[in-house]
């Protein structure tokens, strides 16, 4: 995994550990999302789930995520 993978996967950590209890309370206390699927599967749980805010954040999470994963595909 890159340096910017990881970048991405952090920022997605902060944000579970940020809406863990009003978005997320129904997983685990010590869930974190692993690979690019539960990534994305826990920022639709986020937008679904959060207020305006949280629903934006998640939704550049969502953004990011796909720039990342779609760059090797990219380039070949």
């Amino acid at each position: 995994m890159g340096a910017e993978n990881d970048t991405v996967a952090e920022a997605i950590n902060r944000l579970v550990d940020e809406y863990r209890y009003q978005c997320l309370w129904f997983l685990r206390d010590d869930y974190y999302p692993t690979g690019p699927s539960q990534q994305l599967r826990v920022l639709e749980y986020i937008k679904r789930h959060g207020d305006r805010t949280a629903y934006r954040k998640a939704a550049a999470m969502q953004q990011w995520l796909s720039r990342t994963s779609s760059a090797p595909s990219a380039a070949s």
